[in-house]
């Protein structure tokens, strides 16, 4: 029998998909039933796009349900040992790019509350990888699919 994927994820971001969860079964699945009540009102439905349309958000909204409760059943709230010299998952981490690069800074999370956007990158990224286990004033090579970026980390917290 195959063994279940575990989430590493912090306790903030097992509390958003919660929050997530909460809100798709109890407001969008509602709402998405409406609509297909109504488009079921227009009639013929092998030719009713608004029903097609309906009935694939629906689908949707499911399978991101069924993902979710898989996320939270399976989740591993990563919870740090207050040692914050070395570089690892929900630690946030600032390096500068060398030779005189910008000053960057993440949190590495699990990949189910990944966001770049939000300064949140998965420990499966190769960023991730390249420094988890360094400490700060380390010179780490990051192979990423641009090529290779020489950084040196400069805080951890």
């Amino acid at each position: 029998m195959a063994t279940e994927k575990v989430y590493p994820m912090t306790q903030d971001g097992k509390e958003k998909l919660e929050q997530e969860l909460e809100y798709l079964k109890t407001v969008k699945r509602k709402e998405v039933v409406e609509r297909i009540k109504i488009a079921r009102s227009f009639g013929d439905l092998s030719e009713n796009s608004e029903y097609d349309s309906a009935k694939e958000e629906q689908a949707f909204v499911e399978g991101r349900i069924t993902t979710i409760e898989n996320m939270i059943r399976n989740a591993k709230i990563i919870e740090n040992d207050g040692e914050t010299d070395v570089v690892s998952l929900g630690r946030s981490v600032t390096f500068v790019e060398l030779p005189d690069g910008d000053e960057e800074s993440y949190t590495i999370v699990g990949s189910a509350e990944a966001d770049p956007f939000e300064g949140k990158i998965s420990n499966d990224s190769p960023i991730a990888k390249s420094l988890i286990g360094k400490k700060v004033g380390d010179e780490v090579v990051v192979q990423t699919p641009g090529g290779d970026m020489k950084v040196r980390i400069v805080s951890i917290q």
